[in-house]
């Protein structure tokens, strides 16, 4: 599987990435793999009501921004303490290809020693929290997935800026977002993970066996799709 990696270290918006990833899916064969990480940013999905879901005057407040994504789903808070994943792949049956992801994935947090399970058709539980959700995408010949992976993400910012709806908490057995969820931080060996880098090193190196970098055009390019996000 090929590591996808930009030509700089630029910081850029949530957007940018989920523009990435489209390019990727049109111009990068085989399955690919990359991770990245943003500034406190609600994603909120393709058919969600946003005024319902999403603590608009919070995030206006404290700079967090707000990008609707193609994809379904819940409502998402990240920031610099959650790894995002992104994994592009041939088009194939939702079910299935979310399980062949969802199942490489938790695998390879077991190799970190972690009690890592899939639960329902999207999320990772660790010690029966969650620690990772992840949405679908597809394209007319391509598959995208893309997630969270939890390692110390501000969960005070997150149970504030995000109002899921109580029929979702309740279902889950839990009266907050916090009660359901924890940081990989909580759980893996200092030793081996130290930071946030430390796990993206080894997640991409656990699923990628080549590298593949895009050039400055290919930036260009992305930003352009990027647009599109501003009008979801």
């Amino acid at each position: 599987m090929k590591n996808i990696v930009l030509p700089d270290k630029a910081e850029r918006s949530l957007a940018f990435y989920l523009a990435m990833e489209e390019f990727v899916a049109d111009n990068v064969p085989g399955d690919s793999l990359f991770v990245w990480r943003v500034s406190p940013t609600v994603i909120i999905g393709r058919n969600q009501d946003l005024e319902a879901e999403v603590n608009l005057e919070y995030c206006r407040k404290h700079d967090v921004k707000v990008v609707r994504r193609k994809s379904g789903g819940g409502c998402v808070y990240s920031d610099m303490g959650n790894i995002m994943v992104s994994y592009v792949s041939r088009r194939g049956d939702v079910s299935e290809v979310f399980d062949r992801y969802l199942s490489a994935m938790t695998a390879c947090l077991r190799t970190l020693g972690l009690n890592a399970e899939k639960s329902g058709r999207n999320d990772i539980l660790v010690e029966g929290r969650k620690i990772s959700g992840n949405a679908f995408h597809q394209l007319p010949d391509r598959s995208i997935v893309h997630g969270t992976m939890l390692y110390n993400t501000d969960f005070e910012a997150l149970e504030v800026a995000i109002k899921p709806p109580v029929e979702k908490l309740e279902r889950h057995g839990v009266a907050s977002v916090r009660q359901r969820v924890e940081n990989l931080k909580t759980y893996l060996d200092p030793v081996r993970i130290s930071s946030e880098e430390d796990l993206e090193k080894y997640i991409v190196g656990y699923f990628c066996d080549e590298e593949f970098s895009l050039t400055e055009e290919d930036v260009a390019r992305i930003e352009e799709i990027e647009t599109q996000y501003e009008k979801l």
